[in-house]
């Protein structure tokens, strides 16, 4: 298991432009998935396959274009992935811009089915980030406020948590990014280190992912 803490991800905050885009307007997601392909979690999740965007320049404005291309509410949205090593052999890194991939347990559980996949996200420019972590198919932890856990396991991650820069019994440290300390308790289970350099460079296989019906979660 890695080291990280919330310091290391302080980079999302001071120096990143494309985080300042995900966090504060567009909203994201980040997926990872060990043993399994780019295209097989393309095509768990549903996707029309797509082009490849070569960097996250490409995956954004992609997305954008799909996103204003429907007259209404966007009807679906675009996943960009790409292989990494991480611990315990490769993983795939999904990201996601305005999209829900990570937070649907119908997708989660599958994906994770014989296997560990791990996300985090933001809904963009409002308070709602979340935590989830999954293991052989079933939902371990998962967490808005590290206080307020839910899961089949949700204290087997609290001695991490508190290493990475998390409360998970009460008051957080105002001198702590939360949303960094995520990034490094996502690292300390996948072993993947997320950089800037790494999302901005990266080859994306791409699919388009159909929205879900209201009903489904209303």
């Amino acid at each position: 298991m890695t080291r990280a803490t919330a310091a290391d991800y302080g980079w999302i905050r001071s120096s990143s432009s494309l985080f300042k885009h995900a966090m504060e307007e567009a909203g994201y997601t980040l997926t990872l998935v060990r043993d399994l392909s780019p295209a097989q979690l393309l095509e768990v999740a549903g996707a029309e396959p797509r082009d490849v965007c070569e960097g996250v320049g490409e995956l954004i404005e992609e997305n954008t274009e799909i996103v204003f291309g429907y007259e209404d509410w966007p009807e679906s949205f675009l996943v960009g992935a790409f292989t990494v090593p991480g611990e315990g052999g490769d993983w795939t890194l999904a990201l996601e811009f305005g999209g829900d991939l990570g937070t649907r347990p119908s997708i989660m559980e599958v994906l994770s089915a014989g296997t560990r996949a791990v996300s985090h996200s933001s809904n963009g420019g409002k308070p709602m980030d979340f935590f989830h972590w999954y293991e052989d198919g079933e939902l371990r932890t998962t967490f808005e406020w590290p206080a307020d856990r839910t899961g089949s396991t949700p204290d087997e991650l609290n001695a991490v948590m508190r290493e990475v820069g998390l409360n998970p019994t009460g008051d957080e440290d105002p001198d702590v990014d939360r949303k960094a300390a995520v990034f490094a308790l996502t690292e300390r289970l996948t072993g993947v280190r997320v950089t800037e350099e790494l999302l901005v460079n990266a080859e994306y296989q791409t699919g388009e992912v159909p929205e879900e019906p209201a009903g489904e979660w209303l």
